[in-house]
């Protein structure tokens, strides 16, 4: 496997960031790296959405399913939640952003998530297009998290264009580098 840099994006308080160009027949596969992404405001979500060639909006429609493992700061469980589905970060053929390498963020200095989102396939007109994330995140009440999300996007037109935001607030700070991946 060889990783090719097709881009880099730093957020300054950045309401989103959307790479618009870059995503083509070029590779069979898209990775993502999120690097110490980090947000306005407490207990909030990292997600993205897609646009389909010559559309506009990031709304395709998605299917995922999404689960979580959790470990206090203090050493002590995290109760039924230490490793469990999450029912409020998957999708059933919905249109919304979908959360991916964050969840429930802390906005705290030492506060960040770091990560992978890898689209497989993007300008296929054939078949539907998937996608995996793993993420590891500083949460908001000083539990390390990581969060795995699966899915497709349920389009066979090509994917040219990928946004990245928070449910609330802006990216405070992060660099995302997309790669070619050969």
């Amino acid at each position: 496997m060889g990783l090719t840099l097709i881009s880099t994006h730093t957020a300054s308080s950045d309401a989103t960031l959307d790479i618009t160009s870059g995503i083509d027949s070029t590779y069979n596969e898209y990775q993502f790296y999120f690097v110490n992404i980090h947000g306005s405001e407490d207990d909030k979500q990292f997600h993205f959405q897609v646009n389909a060639a010559g559309e506009s909006g990031f709304n395709e429609t998605i299917t995922s399913t999404a689960f979580y493992a959790f470990h206090e700061e203090s050493g002590t469980s995290f109760g039924e939640y230490t490793l469990g589905y999450r029912t409020n970060a998957d999708q059933a053929q919905g249109t919304a952003y979908q959360p991916a390498i964050g969840y429930n963020m802390g906005y705290d200095n030492d506060q960040s998530a770091s990560g992978i989102l890898t689209l497989y396939d993007p300008s296929s007109t054939t078949y539907l297009k998937h996608f995996t994330s793993e993420g590891s995140v500083a949460v908001y009440n000083n539990i390390a998290a990581n969060l795995f999300t699966a899915g497709y996007i349920n389009t066979t037109s090509a994917i040219d264009e990928i946004s990245f935001k928070f449910n609330s607030g802006n990216i405070d700070a992060g660099t995302i580098y997309m790669y070619g991946v050969s």
